[in-house]
């Protein structure tokens, strides 16, 4: 991916900056060149739900005849066919029974899609970046009877689409995560990456991979301390207990090289904060810079005690190339990045 724009893509990057974006940066058709990928495949080192790691299908036809753990309808997504009436009529609330389909990986992806993910100054939104990377992945980790789903977080809640196999059922993920409205700024709401992270924990119990998309921003924490954990540090150690999991951290170039370009208004897209700075002054990129740094290292602190895989994208960047590099040294370093605390099996 050229970081050179046309004008078209030009106006792209000036439209993020100065407004909200509508709609996807990136059309479906950019998102995972396959034929870059055919040579390149990701090391599953966890221990899954059976042996052949996604090679063949099961003998059972259908998604699956193992019962697995109860949770809350979702109308227009869930069968009621698989109404679980006990559970229902014990807690008042409509619950279906989830099935273990009779394949062996099960790969969920969860988008944060929270305000601060709409940012981009590369003609190009943090939030279809991680888009991006959910593709690529996906072709990589993807044989025939695998299945791959997805969780999209805002602040209101989270929004599940199951899991389902193939190429063709890919797509359709990506499709639905490319023309998910756009969250507006200052949107309230009760969920954070925190509560996605334990959610996605809860809800989908089958081991298999699990990928976590943000940028791993928390409103109003401005602990730069990398000794200090984050709030969503322990929710990620205790997904990566049964899964194997992989962060992918999103940044845009400005997040950390902040430009010289006058006074500009800085202004936090999920709270009230807002503040002049004069980027004339050398003194005060540097703080700017010294701060982003901090807390950048503080994120990646945070994942490496949580024993998962990490991944720094950039807007300004081949997204693929970063990807392939990170497959091809991560065939050295899985096992023991992955290996779980002492007394649990993989």
């Amino acid at each position: 991916m050229s970081v050179t724009f046309s004008p078209p893509e030009a106006t792209a990057a000036v439209a993020s900056v100065v407004s909200e974006p509508t709609g996807a940066t990136l059309p479906l058709s950019k998102l995972a060149p396959e034929a870059a990928l055919k040579r390149l495949e990701l090391t599953i080192v966890r221990r899954l739900e059976g042996f052949l790691q996604g090679d063949h299908l099961g003998l059972i036809p259908g998604p699956g005849s193992d019962t697995n753990d109860s949770r809350p309808y979702v109308p227009g997504q869930d069968d009621i066919r698989r109404m679980d009436w006990a559970v229902t009529a014990r807690t008042t609330v409509p619950h279906v029974r989830d099935t273990i389909a009779d394949r062996e990986l099960e790969v969920w992806a969860l988008l944060d899609e929270t305000p601060s993910m709409n940012w981009g100054t590369q003609g190009v939104t943090k939030r279809d970046l991680g888009i991006a990377a959910i593709a690529t992945i996906g072709f990589l980790s993807q044989k025939v009877g695998d299945r791959f789903g997805g969780l999209l977080m805002s602040p209101t809640g989270v929004r599940r689409i199951p899991a389902r196999s193939g190429r063709s059922a890919l797509y359709s993920l990506l499709r639905t995560m490319l023309t998910s409205p756009i969250v507006r700024d200052n949107t309230p709401g009760p969920m954070d990456l925190a509560a996605g992270i334990e959610q996605m924990a809860r809800v989908e119990r089958k081991r298999g991979m699990r990928i976590v998309v943000s940028d791993f921003l928390t409103t109003g924490d401005a602990e730069l301390d990398p000794s200090v954990p984050t709030v969503w540090e322990r929710p990620l150690r205790k997904l990566s207990v049964r899964n194997q999991v992989i962060c992918v951290e999103v940044i845009d170039r400005r997040e950390l090289e902040f430009p010289d370009v006058g006074e500009i208004l800085i202004r936090d897209p999920e709270t009230n904060f807002d503040r002049y700075v004069n980027t004339s002054d050398p003194a005060a990129r540097a703080r700017l810079n010294a701060a982003t740094r901090a807390q950048r290292e503080r994120i990646r602190a945070a994942i490496r005690r949580a024993g998962t895989a990490h991944i720094i994208l950039r807007t300004d960047r081949d997204w693929v190339q970063d990807i392939a590099r990170f497959v091809l040294a991560y065939r050295r370093v899985a096992s023991q990045l992955h290996t779980p605390p002492q007394g649990v099996s993989r």
